[in-house]
């Protein structure tokens, strides 16, 4: 089971212009039209910006957040496999214990799908992963997912590739799609900080579900994942004060 809670969807509209952030170019298709299911790519501090900035035209409680949230961090990540092998590491324990496997892991070299083929069970184990984690490990490394190929392919089918891999569920699909391919319109409803920032910035009586949160991103749409960016911010924002509800 993955843990959806704040690492540190739905396929984009087509047909949209690009924005001055989209510099994704595929071949055989017309400069000015996103390709199909893709939508724009979020690549700098301004493409993020330039979501925020529309969020808070379109909605007065984002507007509000911004104020106290102040610029939201751009987020990006390499993609390919050692974000996703971080993801398994990072799984049902502390962010500091997380840090600790994953340096054990990288001081040994065991990073790429060869090495974790490679590797002995005692040696994966000396880094700190669980029987659990080696299986989906290996998993990972001998799915035959092409990362590369990952970058051109709709949202809804690089999420439908990743949830296949065991270990890897919908929540660690979208989170790699937002971060890793930079996809502008990804949001990840499932996420236990996003549904609880929900409920204080809408007023919510209860926590948003799962599904209920994914309804009510529809109206962010085709900025979601600068929006899941700004409800994260609000949510440490809001922690940070006193008497939170």
């Amino acid at each position: 089971m993955e843990v959806r809670y704040s690492v540190p969807s739905v396929p984009a509209r087509s047909g949209l212009p690009f924005s001055r952030c989209c510099n994704y170019r595929p071949r055989a298709v017309r400069e000015d039209i996103v390709p199909e299911g893709i939508g724009r790519i979020i690549e700098t501090p301004a493409c993020v910006a330039e979501g925020a900035d529309y969020l808070s035209r379109c909605e007065p409680r984002f507007r509000r957040a911004l104020a106290i949230t102040g610029p939201l961090p751009l987020r990006r990540r390499k993609d390919g496999f050692a974000p996703l092998l971080g993801a398994i590491v990072s799984q049902q324990v502390s962010v500091a214990a997380a840090d600790a496997i994953w340096g054990r892991l990288k001081s040994a070299g065991l990073t790429g799908p060869r090495k974790i083929v490679a590797a002995s069970d005692d040696e994966l184990r000396a880094c700190g992963l669980s029987q659990q984690k080696m299986r989906y490990a290996r998993e990972l490394a001998t799915s035959g997912v092409r990362f590369s190929r990952l970058r051109e392919k709709p949202t809804d089918e690089v999420i439908e590739t990743l949830v296949q891999v065991p270990g890897i569920g919908r929540w660690t699909a979208e989170i790699y799609a937002m971060f890793s391919l930079g996809r502008a319109d990804v949001f990840a409803p499932g996420d236990l900080a996003l549904q609880e920032a929900a409920r204080i910035l809408f007023e919510k009586p209860e926590r948003p579900t799962e599904r209920e949160l994914r309804q009510m991103a529809e109206a962010w749409s085709p900025w979601r994942g600068v929006a899941a960016r700004l409800l994260w911010a609000y949510y440490r924002a809001e922690k940070q004060r006193e008497g939170i509800r």
